[in-house]
């Protein structure tokens, strides 16, 4: 069993124990310690049955840690029968687990963290290198994280907009350090999509494979960013795209849009075109106006005046784009793509240089101080 797999048994194996009676801080210890015996002793003597055995270790630890706590000794006649073991756990307790780790009371990036913790099974090295913060820290963060929840009911119904964005947060954060957080979040996604029935679950799932299928395309060796129009489609992973495909219109059959099945929409129309030229633009503003409708969303409403920009020529774009706040993020980057089109040079390389000074991360930004340098060339040298 690789590590993927068994990280795919802790939901469950957290949530019998507290189905058992185990507090939430106490049972994710006692679970990452018995993966931990986990990793050392299956190599040698694989289980017959690897939940149960985790189930089984991680109750066992955990009686052991309540014992060893003095301010809980009063709780050990009731936690000392032990229930039979084997796996007790439901779907529906996986799916609670993940509402419990998108507490609302938690901070976007404490409810990360957690769910990377105790529903990932990564460590608190991993999540912190991945971070870019020291351990200590991420550890303290963990540790406020899981007390906050450790009180909160298990069977309490949960808010799953909630935990679909936290795992979109996950995925945003992309591939850092040793720890590859898009394909976490596509495997935790897979496992919300086996624990409800809502489309726009499998929506999220769609969006994500849509989106991964396109990564290595996405930059060049030296780190640099490729834009969409200019990458090399052939690296795109065709048998992610195709799944994607397949998962949003199931999604879709059931007549229920959410803002992550039409955004999933809008990536499988771009997956679909062989060249840039093959882009179905109208479909993809048609799409954006559904997603308008959905979240107006001002982010949203930006994309779509990109959009109207590439259907109907960019000087729509540009009259989309006007309706909109100047100090909306990417606004600049936006407007100087839309006035390059529109054969206004100067404006443009004034406006990528704006957009640089904006820019999210250093790729971002390199790329469109680049931009802004080819731009200011072509006026040096009269090629405009």
């Amino acid at each position: 069993m690789d590590e993927a797999q068994l990280r795919d048994l802790i939901p469950g194996v957290l949530a019998a124990l507290v189905h058992r009676g185990a507090d939430f801080i106490t049972a994710e210890d006692a679970v990452q310690e018995a993966l931990v015996k986990a990793v050392e002793t299956w190599p040698n003597t694989p289980p017959d049955d690897p939940k149960g055995w985790l189930i089984t270790t991680a109750w066992h630890r955990f009686l052991d840690l309540v014992r060893s706590d003095t301010a809980r000794r009063n709780r050990e006649d009731r936690l000392s029968a032990e229930p039979p073991p084997g796996p007790s756990s439901s779907t529906d307790d996986t799916l609670q687990l993940y509402f419990l780790c998108a507490h609302p009371s938690l901070t976007p990036s404490s409810a990360v963290a957690l769910t990377l913790r105790a529903v990932g099974g990564l460590t608190t090295r991993q999540i912190a290198q991945a971070y870019f913060v020291p351990e200590a820290t991420m550890a303290q963060r963990i540790s406020r994280a899981k007390r906050t929840v450790g009180a909160a009911r298990f069977d309490r119904p949960g808010d799953l907009h909630t935990v679909l964005r936290v795992l979109y947060l996950v995925f945003n954060e992309g591939y850092t350090g040793d720890v590859d957080l898009a394909v976490e979040a596509i495997r935790l996604t897979r496992q919300l999509t086996a624990a409800t029935d809502d489309p726009e679950v499998s929506g999220l799932l769609a969006l994500f494979l849509l989106h991964h299928a396109r990564r290595t395309a996405r930059t060049r060796p030296d780190g640099s960013l490729v834009s969409l129009s200019e990458q090399d489609r052939g690296l795109w992973e065709r048998d992610l795209i195709a799944e994607g495909v397949a998962v949003l219109q199931a999604a879709l059959a059931r007549d229920r849009l959410g803002e992550y099945q039409a955004q999933a929409a809008i990536a499988a129309l771009h997956a679909d075109a062989q060249t840039v030229e093959e882009t179905d633009w109208v479909q993809i503003v048609e799409w954006y106006d559904e997603l308008v409708r959905l979240t107006d969303s001002p982010i949203v409403r930006l994309n779509r005046a990109v959009a109207v920009g590439e259907a109907d020529g960019p000087q729509a774009g540009l009259a989309a784009l006007a309706q909109l706040d100047p100090t909306l993020p990417r606004y600049p980057a936006a407007a100087a793509y839309l006035h390059e089109r529109s054969g206004d040079i100067a404006t443009a390389a004034r406006l990528y240089t704006e957009a640089a000074t904006h820019a999210q991360n250093l790729a971002e930004r390199n790329h469109l101080t680049l931009q802004a340098a080819v731009l200011r060339q072509r006026l040096s040298s009269g090629a405009c």
